[in-house]
């Protein structure tokens, strides 16, 4: 399986368009959870590349979701070295992303990708299959019921 990479348009302050799929499919994306195949988590090459330079050793972007922000639900993103029972596990060439079950469900088949603009630079999740609408700032969203 391989992931493409994300064209981002800034399209003036809080807000983006975001075009999946018009680069190559040129980066590796791959299931590394043993235990379970219950979920699916993407990174682009941004991602990848951030990841290697902030990481060392044992360490790995975590990726929660927790009530709040003003759409309902707000992303939470840090680095940690500890994996849990609960935890599934997605990397690719030694970069990776750690989500618990809980958190897999509310973005389950997302994109990590690691974005540079002039007000921030930062992790974000996008194309969130299960949210039905996000805030302008993309740190928060609703659920599809």
């Amino acid at each position: 399986m391989a992931a493409g990479r994300l064209l981002m348009c800034a399209t003036g302050p809080g807000r983006r368009l975001f075009f999946p799929a018009l680069l190559p499919y040129d980066l590796p994306i791959r299931h590394v959870s043993e235990k379970h195949n219950d979920g699916q988590i993407f990174m682009t090459d941004s991602c990848v590349k951030r990841l290697h330079e902030v990481t060392s050793g044992s360490e790995f972007l975590r990726l929660q979701v927790e009530s709040g922000g003003c759409s309902g639900f707000q992303y939470k993103f840090c680095l940690d070295t500890e994996i849990t029972a609960e935890d599934r596990v997605f990397g690719v060439n030694g970069a990776r992303v750690v989500v618990d079950e809980q958190s897999l469900q509310l973005v389950n088949g997302s994109t990590v990708e690691y974005c540079e603009e002039l007000i921030r630079s930062s992790f974000q999740l996008t194309h969130n299959p299960q949210a039905s609408q996000g805030c302008s700032c993309g740190a928060s969203f609703s659920i599809k019921l």
